[in-house]
């Protein structure tokens, strides 16, 4: 038994993997449209009046409210005109008739409300609910005489799932003046100006401490720009029946613990070295050894039978040195590839791998396997300058994985970074669709798409700032490599190796802080998890 420090406060961590892999979520992850598919179900066909829905809204996100501020006294609350302004007057009027200080700040003209959004307010308008008109003229004159905000919490009910485009006006007004106060923000169903499909921000947003979304979790929430503004994450279902759920299916799934127990169940006892394939991590130009190194070792770690490196002669020291399980090669040309081609289940390539002729002769001698390919880093940066013979203008391969992140799909794409971070989920099927396999689309909410009938589209909602370091694409690549090679699928592999990777990190993090987070700090923990259940 494995008694160093690192594996006593790895297993303690491990008690708590479900809370840290976002377990209290859905796994089914909706867009605005197929929300609104949702609502409409539950209030056509199951009895579910939109008034009952948004005072269920309005009472959960108060209840959260207490939980998460048990001490507040003052709130504010901004709502808008439509639905979410609803749930913001119900939670308003909950709150003054707790006691709790409220300020209910309407943006937008009240001549326009309408329905049940109306119907609420005249509710707060009855219990004598503090309720002004917010102008941005008026409130900035408060400000400079010293009467700004004056609470402990915010509560932000302005803009729902519909927004399309910027914010603009009063909101926009309104959603600067929350973010410049510093006072925490709960946000209701989303954070306004937060595009719930593809977690891009529309000019400005609210950015809270927490967001409590209800009926179905937005996918835009946990991916781009939505894992800043969106803060921790709470959901409610508001009693909305599964067979809803299951008549409007979702297109993106988010990865769990269950696929991990799934994919990796207990190996048989007679096992042996060969069945769980041998990885070839190819790659290491001058001065990049590490990288060989780090993604050899992460795939030993995650259940690899027989992991092998081909890289320059006087790397060899090093990567014995770092990891002696790991069988070492020499490759100084094309040729010397064929005999560790011909032995290897899964092919590792681009770790370190340069932009040389040499690089070059690695990357092309490696695509001639059969065996699938996880193609990283400079492997990726080759792909994308037209380097890999023989394939023309559409390099396509349905046995390999991609796994760019942001900089290198631009690449790939032939557009700049800022359209593929505007829609990352248009971008993953984008890739896929043009290269086939699988693509990994590294970043806040990894985005995968892998398969080519109706790809599907997973997500991982783990992994911190800290991985924000050299090497984690390394280790990630490895990851992949060794899942591969214990007879995953491309789809699987792909979708399950970020999680992993994510996870062990958050792990980490946990314990010893996001700052300072180093590649190699992962191994330990990739091997708790990828043992997990």
């Amino acid at each position: 038994m494995d008694s160093s420090p690192s594996s006593h406060w790895v297993r303690s961590e491990l008690s708590n993997l479900e809370s840290i892999a976002k377990e209290p979520l859905p796994v089914q992850l909706y867009s605005a449209s197929q929300t609104r598919q949702l609502d409409r179900c539950a209030i056509d066909e199951h009895q579910m009046p939109g008034l009952d829905l948004m005072k269920k809204a309005g009472g959960a996100a108060f209840q959260l409210l207490k939980q998460r501020w048990p001490q507040c006294e003052r709130i504010a609350v901004f709502c808008g005109r439509g639905n979410n302004g609803g749930d913001g007057y119900v939670l308003a009027r909950l709150a003054h008739n707790a006691g709790i200080e409220v300020m209910l700040y309407q943006v937008g003209d009240t001549n326009k409300l309408a329905g049940d959004a109306l119907a609420l307010y005249n509710e707060c308008l009855q219990d004598k609910v503090p309720c002004e008109t917010y102008l941005a003229k008026t409130y900035l004159a408060k400000t400079h005489a010293g009467q700004s905000l004056q609470a402990d919490v915010l509560v932000d009910g302005l803009l729902g799932t519909g927004l399309n485009s910027d914010v603009g006006g009063e909101y926009e007004k309104a959603v600067i003046a929350i973010n410049e106060s510093a006072i925490p923000c709960l946000a209701l169903d989303i954070p306004s100006g937060l595009s719930a499909d593809t977690g891009r921000v529309l000019g400005v947003a609210v950015k809270a401490e927490c967001t409590i979304t209800f009926i179905a979790c937005k996918q835009g929430l946990l991916t781009g720009e939505g894992t800043e503004y969106s803060g921790e994450l709470y959901f409610d279902d508001l009693g909305v029946p599964a067979a809803i759920y299951e008549r409007i299916p979702s297109e993106v799934r988010r990865v769990t613990l269950l696929d991990l127990k799934r994919l990796l169940p207990s190996r048989k006892k007679n096992a042996h070295k060969g069945s769980f394939g041998h990885v070839l991590v190819v790659g290491g130009d001058y001065g990049m050894a590490g990288a060989v190194i780090m993604a050899a070792e992460s795939a030993m770690r995650c259940g690899a039978g027989l992991v092998s490196v081909a890289t320059h002669q006087e790397h060899l020291p090093l990567v014995v040195a770092r990891c002696p399980e790991v069988m070492c090669h020499s490759v100084e040309s094309d040729s010397d590839m064929e005999p560790l081609l011909s032995k290897a289940d899964v092919i590792v390539v681009g770790p370190g791998l340069g932009r040389s002729l040499w690089s070059e002769e690695l990357l092309n001698a490696a695509m001639q396997t059969s065996s699938p390919v996880v193609l990283d880093a400079d492997g990726l940066n080759l792909l994308s300058a037209g380097k890999l013979e023989g394939y023309g203008q559409q390099a396509r391969n349905d046995n390999w994985i991609l796994t760019p992140h942001p900089g290198e799909a631009a690449r790939l794409l032939g557009v700049d970074i800022q359209a593929i971070q505007e829609d990352r989920f248009r971008t993953a099927r984008a890739l896929q669709n043009l290269y086939g396999g699988a693509v990994v689309l590294k970043g806040p909410g990894t985005i995968i798409c892998a398969g080519e009938d109706n790809p599907k589209v997973y997500l991982t909602a783990v992994g911190n700032p800290g991985m924000a370091s050299g090497g984690m694409g390394d280790v990630l690549s490895g990851i992949i490599g060794a899942l591969l090679a214990q007879g995953l699928s491309l789809s699987d592999a792909a979708s399950l190796g970020p999680f992993i990777h994510g996870l062990a990190a958050d792990l980490v993090a946990l314990n010893q802080g996001e700052r300072g987070l180093l590649a190699t700090d992962l191994m330990q923990p990739l091997r708790q998890i990828i043992n997990y259940g």
